[in-house]
């Protein structure tokens, strides 16, 4: 139980509530925030739907704060340390498939996004049939889990840009030692 509130299927456990709660930004001085977890489980609510900010569920709180805080630790790298810290505790268990598979998918661009109209400036916008498009290209462990990623144009080719997904792979250690890279991720090979 969180603040009276039981934990719904897909919230954050306990467990992983522990594990993200040292990633977190200190919370600054002053008056009381709202609950870092019910601020996760609403973005992740929010994402796992699909929906508008605005139409969270008030049990997460107010939308504002969700999208405020989002937006901060994106800015930040929050989501990106704690992507890191789960990549590492997996390998770290042994529990990181290494047969990996790498795909990508095609999302299109809202139409400001490339700025005013002298031209694409952002090497991950790119214009295709289907108007301006993003590519994300990922590569994904046995478990479907994340290991690695390129954005680009959308009309860039998968195959070009196969090389420097490998190469985004670096899965890092809990102790010490380099990131493990996806050429030398199996040390019978």
């Amino acid at each position: 139980m969180d603040h009276g509130v039981a934990i719904r299927r897909r919230d954050l456990s306990d467990a992983e509530r522990e594990f993200v709660r040292p990633l977190l930004p200190e919370s600054p001085p002053g008056r009381k925030r709202l609950d870092d977890r019910r601020v996760l489980n609403g973005i992740g609510w929010k994402f796992r739907t699909g929906t508008a900010w605005r139409d969270v569920p008030e049990r997460y709180g107010p939308w504002t704060t969700l999208h405020t805080r989002f937006r901060r630790w994106a800015a930040d790298g929050t989501f990106d340390r704690m992507l890191r810290a789960a990549r590492a505790k997996a390998d770290a268990a042994g529990d990181t498939e290494w047969l990996v598979s790498v795909d990508s998918t095609i999302v299109r661009a809202h139409q400001h996004a490339a700025g005013p109209e002298r031209g694409l400036r952002d090497p991950a916008l790119g214009r295709s049939r289907g108007g301006l498009t993003s590519k994300i290209h990922l590569a994904c462990d046995g478990r479907g889990r994340p290991l690695g990623f390129v954005v680009t144009g959308g009309s860039t080719h998968d195959r070009t840009r196969f090389t420097a997904v490998r190469e985004a792979i670096r899965v890092p250690r809990l102790g010490p030692g380099r990131p493990r890279p996806a050429t030398r991720a199996n040390p019978d090979d």
